[in-house]
């Protein structure tokens, strides 16, 4: 070993996971080709995460993971020299350093953490349909009603912009007489009518389903400011990466919800980064914990997209990393895209269990000096079978180790710590107070008290006079015009400029002018609000 090895176990280019007869290193060049972390509840594969987390961020590379437990917290302290950790790096011709790295911790529902915010238009009906568990009729409403909000020029933020906008779409059942008093969403409605037939009973079911998702958090998701995925992507003044902890406990106790919301994440990273092509270590390393319920029910059409986001991002220098108990958790179609494997001890106690083992021995590569499937039943805690990729790209035969033992502290930190923390974060104040501008809400109940554009729709996505046609002239420019397709680049560009001014609008001042602005440019600015991969865009 270099010195720098006997130190941190880690070298310019690899980081070390384990030792046994041989030591495990996973090479940082081949981090994003993705990876497997498996195992039984117990195992140890919290402290395999945080063992892969540090040797990240040592190198440079920021983290994100999602933390169900609150164990993964301990990342932010320094660690204790305990006799049994000691023990442990001793044996591995470690010299074990106590060690704490830069943290930020984030949070759904802002309790234990900054606030993480999208808006309805970027998640987009596609996510949005698998959230509320929708089916196939109802989630062609949802799309009606997207396609509506585009062509109308209405913001789709939060909540009750798409609650005010499932109410606009539903046919009106009134007096139709000539004495009839005229509609003032006879625009919207027709247009929703145009794209197929939309029924009170089916709108009224995606409403009860959006009542379910307010009631579980779902109402502090969706606003402004929203997230701006780069501020995961930074390092401390150190050069360290920075460990983005997503605080999970509270929002796993709703699992759809949960697995959307990282998959929107996933797939907002490969929407906004540039092809990046073979770097020497990632620009970020995405852990998803629980990933077994991703794809839990998922339909084909999102596992097709999921396939396609974990094929692809790995070009734009992003590793994703899934972790579960059982590698048939992952569709076959998904883990062939997984080279880098961590198997923790499973348990057969039923012939189900028999046949989960054969499948997780049958994904590594076979080492002769190991009977892989009677060994991943013996493994003691802390033990794991690995297989990292070799220089090559090809994975190596599959080795018993025992994972080295985190330099930070193991278990979860105290609420003062975590305040603490919270108060030296490089976003504080960013994301702490929320925006409510002027959107889809506003705009139909302007509408309804006639203070709106005329009920025929002519200045309705464009606000009227002169600004009102230079946001048409713009819609036009950006692609929001016209039939959608491909993210084109001006797109891509005003969403981050719209990102941009969103949050650098905070506080209740800012509010204010934001309603009054956004009368006059959510015509514009807000159409070119887009959504990416996985947002519902184009099923392509």
């Amino acid at each position: 070993m270099t010195a720098q090895d006997s130190k941190l176990g880690d070298t310019d280019d690899k980081i070390f996971v384990g030792k046994g007869d041989e030591q495990a290193w996973l090479t940082l060049a081949l981090a994003n080709r993705h990876g497997l972390v498996t195992g039984a509840t117990g195992t140890g594969k919290t402290v395999t995460l945080q063992v892969m987390a540090e040797g990240f961020a040592r190198a440079g590379v920021p983290v994100f993971a999602a933390d169900i437990k609150g164990d993964l917290s301990g990342i932010s302290e320094v660690g204790e020299a305990k006799d049994f950790i000691v023990k442990r790096a001793s044996g591995m011709g470690l010299n074990f350093q106590p060690d704490q790295f830069s943290t930020v911790f984030w949070d759904v529902f802002g309790e234990q953490g900054h606030p993480v915010r999208a808006t309805v238009t970027e998640m987009g009906p596609l996510l949005l349909a698998r959230m509320l568990d929708l089916n196939d009729v109802q989630e062609g409403v949802l799309n009606v009603a997207f396609r509506v909000a585009d062509d109308a020029g209405l913001t789709l933020i939060d909540m009750k912009d798409l609650r005010a906008l499932l109410d606009a779409i539903v046919p009106d059942s009134g007096k139709k007489g000539a004495d009839a008093e005229e509609d003032p969403l006879a625009a919207i409605r027709k247009a929703a009518q145009g794209f197929g037939n939309v029924t009170k009973a089916t709108v009224g079911t995606i409403q009860r389903q959006l009542l379910v998702l307010e009631n579980q958090g779902g109402t502090k998701f969706f606003g402004e400011p929203a997230l701006t995925l780069k501020d995961f992507m930074k390092t401390d003044r150190d050069g360290r990466g920075m460990v983005n902890i997503l605080v999970a406990d509270k929002l796993l106790q709703n699992p759809r919800l949960y697995a959307t919301f990282l998959l929107w994440m996933l797939s907002e990273l490969f929407e906004e980064l540039p092809e990046a092509g073979d770097l020497p270590k990632p620009k970020l390393v995405f852990f998803f914990d629980e990933a077994h319920l991703l794809f839990n029910d998922a339909p084909k059409a999102l596992l097709d997209k999921i396939e396609q986001v974990v094929r692809l991002i790995r070009s734009k220098g992003v590793g994703v990393y899934f972790v579960t108990q059982n590698p048939v958790d992952v569709p076959d179609r998904v883990l062939g895209q997984l080279g880098n494997r961590v198997q923790h001890a499973l348990r057969a106690f039923t012939p189900r269990d028999q046949k989960a083992v054969a499948a997780a021995a049958q994904t590594f590569r076979p080492n002769p000096k190991l009977d892989t499937a009677k060994v991943i039943m013996e493994l003691g805690k802390g033990e794991a079978l690995v297989s990292f990729l070799e220089g090559n790209g090809t994975p190596a035969m599959v080795e018993r180790v025992l994972i080295r033992p985190p330099s930070a502290r193991i278990g979860p930190i105290t609420p003062d710590e975590r305040k603490t923390i919270m108060a030296a974060s490089p976003v504080k104040g960013k994301y702490d107070t929320a925006v409510d501008e002027e959107s889809a809400y506003e705009m139909i109940q302007k509408r309804i008290a006639g203070t709106a554009a005329t009920a025929d729709g002519s200045a309705s996505g464009s606000g009227g006079g002169l600004l009102g046609q230079i946001g048409s002239i713009v819609g036009t420019i950006f692609g929001t015009s016209v039939k959608r397709g491909r993210l084109s680049a001006g797109q891509v560009i005003a969403r981050d400029v719209t990102r941009s001014v969103t949050n650098q609008v905070i506080g209740g001042m800012a509010a204010n002018i934001g309603k009054s602005v956004g009368g006059q440019l959510g015509g514009s600015i807000g159409r070119t609000l887009v959504r990416g991969a996985l947002g519902g865009l184009l099923r392509r």
